[in-house]
């Protein structure tokens, strides 16, 4: 066996799933989909074949035909706490496509039920998560970014309900017996009360970037390529259309920085506050937390964020999660360049200060295992959601722009957008970029020590502190605090979530907490819209 992703059992030797084709009935009260995939791969494979599982039933396995045979498969006994479960399957010789029926968990890792009383819609809701490596809980796959695929997707869900997908949405119909492939039978598939909501993803895109959602979810339009879905009624979608009235420009200004916008569409859905993450990037429908809407624009920045995954992280991909300084480094330096325009300068310098003071922070939580220091770690056995940090995104940044401060910008933008066209639609590691960037800036590496910033734990010392006049303002008025000095209200005036955070967070440890009540109490207003800027990390 040759692996290519120490989370993933996808054998290298071995060909790889391509497209899936994907039928899903969702049973809301059992928090569970009975599903079909018909799985086609990326060349014609014989004998055995190894497919990502964790938690599904599968309930057979057959070849691609009009007379289907059966194809002998097997579950391995025990799942591997961190890899779930290997699905072997013993193909036919020269197979290029077979089809499974299985069925998810009600405790799938990727998939979150809520009954009524749950949702501000009084609606069942569910959405999917399927990063980091959690879409082997809702269908069979090389689960591993390194195994791009296209996709069609049929979601048959209450008639009351409407879907979203990371995908073109082609129709909402009526179900037919011909659409259910074998997901269950065709009393359950077309039983009154049922639609289906059909969508085909023609760009490939890695299997953690598969989504959709489905629930009393509404629209307000936007821009011509951009719309915002919330469940909740009017009032949510009035606020978040509000909030996010600027995205068609924003994403008129990563064109003009990074290339070509090539996913068509960018769509936002506002999830229930249950969505464990600030955002994430799905293509075509980046899923947000209702925290980033706080009526003064502010949610822009982690939209900013979702948006520049656009390019970076969907567009190329790091091609196993050692590699995810690749898509997070990469997208916090874009991030920025798109604030820097949107919302000027200073903003900028402010949140990499931010990010600047996390990175530091983030030391003192590894100190013991600095291995997760490194811009690459090893991580055989190790499920990158518990050892989740700012590492790649703010060591990762400062390793960008310490190549920008030495080649300069103009070329630095030049080579960006060189290094997305050469590598769209493709995953990639670091070693691949690092050679990238050696041939496309010759003589780098005698300038910045590659491997140290690469391979090297903790900051390297070339790293730089950002210059943010609002952030060492910020830092001095929390300072001051403990002798008595509060901010006066011509100091705090222009704040938003994201200063009172700052200044909250750096208040001594050793205050009184009735200074701390005084001030919070004639500052209330200001303080609630800091709390509702939650997150610490965007996704």
């Amino acid at each position: 066996m040759a692996p290519v992703d120490p989370h993933s059992y996808t054998d290298g030797a071995h060909s790889v799933v391509s497209r899936a084709t994907l039928t899903f009935y969702l049973d809301f009260a059992a928090s569970t989909i009975h599903a079909s995939a018909l799985l086609t791969l990326s060349a014609p494979h014989s004998g055995d074949l190894l497919l990502d599982t964790r938690a599904l039933a599968v309930h057979s396995a057959s070849t691609d035909a009009d007379t289907p045979e059966p194809i002998p498969f097997s579950l391995a006994a025990a799942a591997d706490p961190v890899l779930g479960t290997a699905l072997t399957l013993t193909l036919p010789p020269d197979t290029t496509s077979f089809r499974l029926t299985f069925s998810t968990s009600p405790a799938a890792s990727a998939l979150q039920w809520l009954a009524p009383p749950q949702t501000a819609s009084a609606q069942p809701f569910v959405f999917s998560q399927c990063q980091s490596i959690h879409a082997r809980s809702i269908f069979p796959c090389h689960d591993t970014p390194a195994a791009r695929i296209t996709f069609s997707l049929l979601l048959n869900v209450p008639e009351q309900l409407s879907a979203v997908a990371s995908a073109r949405h082609v129709a909402r119909r009526d179900p037919l017996p011909s659409d259910h492939r074998g997901a269950c039978d065709d009393e359950l598939w077309c039983a009154p009360g049922r639609i289906v909501e059909e969508f085909q993803m023609e760009q490939s895109v890695p299997p953690y970037l598969f989504a959709f959602a489905a629930g009393g979810i509404g629209f307000r339009d936007l821009g011509p390529r951009t719309r915002v879905y919330a469940a909740g009624g009017d009032k949510v979608l009035d606020e978040a259309a509000r909030e996010f009235a600027g995205v068609e420009e924003m994403v008129k200004v990563g064109e003009g920085l990074f290339g070509p916008y090539e996913w068509e569409r960018f769509d936002l859905l506002v999830l229930p506050p249950s969505f464990p993450y600030g955002g994430m990037e799905n293509p075509r429908m980046v899923f947000l937390t209702p925290t980033v809407i706080k009526g003064d624009a502010a949610g822009a920045q982690v939209v900013a964020h979702e948006l520049a995954h656009s390019w970076t992280g969907n567009l190329i991909t790091n091609k196993t999660n050692e590699d995810f300084w690749l898509n997070e480094g990469f997208t916090t330096y874009a991030e920025r360049r798109i604030v820097e325009v949107v919302q000027g300068e200073e903003r900028a310098a402010l949140n990499m200060g931010i990010g600047w003071r996390r990175l530091n922070r983030v030391m003192e939580r590894f100190k013991d295992n600095m291995e997760f220091t490194k811009l690459k770690p090893k991580m055989a056995g190790i499920d990158p959601d518990d050892v989740y940090s700012e590492v790649p995104y703010e060591k990762g940044f400062q390793f960008l722009w310490r190549i920008e401060r030495e080649i300069g910008r103009p070329a630095f933008d030049e080579f960006l957008k060189k290094y997305i066209a050469t590598f769209k639609f493709q995953s990639i590691d670091t070693e691949t970029f690092l050679e990238f960037l050696k041939a496309n800036v010759p003589g780098i590496e005698n300038q910045i020590d590659l491997h140290l910033w690469v391979e090297g734990t903790g900051i390297p010392p070339d790293a730089m502190e950002p210059d943010s006049a609002t952030y060492k303002k910020i830092f001095s008025l929390a300072a001051e605090f403990k002798s008595g000095k509060l901010p006066s209200e011509d100091e705090v005036a222009n704040w938003s979530g994201q200063e009172w955070e700052l200044y909250l967070e750096n208040l001594p440890t050793d205050v009184e907490a009735s200074q701390v009540y005084h001030r919070l109490l004639s500052t209330a207003e200001c303080c609630i819209a800091c709390s509702s800027q939650s997150e610490s990390l965007h996704s």
